[in-house]
């Protein structure tokens, strides 16, 4: 009797010592919301012919996108399409704040836009490395223009190229899920620092998330930024 008792629990004990942990390490991201949000920003765009940001926004787009603090305070980037045909820009700071952006530079070969507010910003901390594939990282965006949020995935592929939605392309392509207004959000890894730059959806007839999306690397990012903002 005594041994048909402990069998079971003998059992029970090993699978619950021997089984690898729920992969926590890969899906709580906390620390990368906790240190990525707070150089997250809304980017309100107000398009030609119209007075209220996002109205006359093209078919299929949010009437908002987002945007980095980067490199030096006061600085932002964000995706090109979000910002290229705007007759002016507010962001949303983090703490709610709605500031007029002056747009500093854009370059469509890359989809890069370079935004600059007169406050105060927490420039986000850079990857040492680029992530490898398979590697878990998370988007922080302004997705369907709601607010800045955080979806989780992983980079689904590496040094993606010749897509077609940019002259100039180096993605990283990730399952995390992107909608309209996530363009120009942060892609980071676990620890909050940033990996690369969203910037497009790959879709069929629709335009909502399919898991097939691609962010600017930060190395490209890096070089479409000019050195006097460095």
């Amino acid at each position: 009797m005594a041994r048909a008792r402990t069998r079971p629990l003998l059992l029970l004990f090993c699978l619950f010592f021997a089984a690898p942990p729920m992969a926590n390490a890969q899906t709580d991201a906390r620390t990368a919301w906790a240190v990525a949000a707070p150089s997250v920003f809304e980017v309100e765009p107000t398009w030609p012919g119209y007075k209220r940001p996002g109205f006359g926004a093209p078919a299929g787009t949010a009437p908002e996108g987002t945007g980095v603090a980067i490199l030096k305070p006061g600085v932002i980037v964000t995706a090109a399409h979000v910002v290229l045909k705007a007759t002016e820009v507010h962001v949303v700071a983090p703490d709610g704040t709605r500031l007029p952006a002056e747009i500093l530079g854009i370059d469509p070969r890359t989809d890069i836009a370079v935004l600059k507010i007169a406050a105060e910003t927490t420039p986000i901390a850079l990857a040492d490395a680029r992530p490898e594939t398979g590697a878990p990282v998370c988007a922080v965006s302004n997705a369907f223009g709601l607010g800045i949020g955080i979806t989780c995935g992983v980079v689904s592929a590496n040094r993606r190229s010749g897509i077609g939605f940019n002259r100039v392309e180096d993605f990283l392509q990730t399952d995390a899920a992107l909608n309209p207004g996530s363009s120009g959000g942060a892609l980071v890894d676990l620890e909050g620092k940033l990996v690369g730059l969203l910037s497009a959806i790959f879709t069929k007839d629709s335009d909502a998330n399919i898991g097939v999306n691609f962010a600017v690397s930060t190395e490209l990012l890096l070089k479409s930024v000019p050195d006097e903002l460095r």
